[in-house]
């Protein structure tokens, strides 16, 4: 039976878009879109390449150093890599961690305001001298083969006893530790944490460790028997005993 007229139209139709569709020829306006982001990218990374070279010409002016005494702001600025004024945009990070090499140095606070940077120092400084075993010992418990001026702890303190008097000379202020020439482990039948400490002034001081925290108020203490030198008692009852007078 011959087809309807109308089906054999719709066949046609059909016939005719999918030739249509074959013909179409690749646009190129996608390929178009891909070549001039790559040209933006590309423009993109140049000019902040050349931004980052400007900026690395824009130099620290000022370095502001603090709370060090044992090491000079010259060793400082050496250390840190800041001798030669580089770059604002050199990292903290890179700053703190050369200084912290030094053993002098226990930690570094930085701070910047515009082109200034601002070191603040916490010094390791050495607590004293142990003859028992020829090393330095330092505020943070570490022990140095390098020479420093400290008092010398001239002989053999128990273990039972040591690790209460290093913990309790980490507690003493350096400007006394720099007071202080030698210690000695001086126990009696009363006490035997006793100290007895020489002062580079001509003075000697008795300590025990539950009392070591006095010494710090030991320039105080001394102010009050002016020309007298002798015996300071802080271990107990806080007694002068004059010896000499000059």
């Amino acid at each position: 039976m011959p087809k309807k007229r109308s089906e054999r139209y719709n066949k046609n139709a059909t016939h005719n878009v999918e030739k249509k569709v074959k013909q179409e020829k690749p646009k190129k306006k996608k390929r178009r879109i891909k070549i001039k982001s790559i040209l933006i990218l590309l423009l993109v990374i140049g000019i902040a390449y050349l931004i980052s070279l400007g900026l690395n010409y824009i130099k620290i002016t000022n370095i502001y150093i603090s709370g060090n005494t044992l090491v000079a702001d010259e060793d400082i600025l050496d250390q840190s890599g800041l001798i030669n004024y580089p770059s604002i945009f050199t990292p903290d990070s890179n700053i703190k961690n050369k200084l912290l090499k030094n053993e002098l140095i226990s930690d570094v606070t930085i701070k910047r305001v515009g082109l200034s940077i601002y070191l603040t120092v916490k010094e390791n400084y050495p607590l004293y001298y142990y003859d028992y075993n020829k090393n330095t010992v330092m505020l943070n418990g570490k022990t140095s083969t390098n020479s420093y001026n400290a008092p010398t702890l001239i002989n053999y303190v128990p273990d039972t006893v040591y690790a209460n008097f290093l913990s309790a000379m980490q507690k003493v202020k350096y400007p006394i530790i720099e007071r202080i020439s030698e210690i000695k482990y001086d126990p009696d039948n009363v006490d035997d944490s006793r100290f007895l400490l020489t002062m580079d002034d001509g003075n000697y001081v008795y300590l025990t460790i539950t009392k070591w925290e006095n010494i710090n108020e030991y320039i105080n203490i001394i102010k009050q028997f002016p020309g007298k030198r002798g015996i300071l008692y802080l271990n107990a009852g806080n007694s002068f005993e004059v010896k000499e007078t000059y």
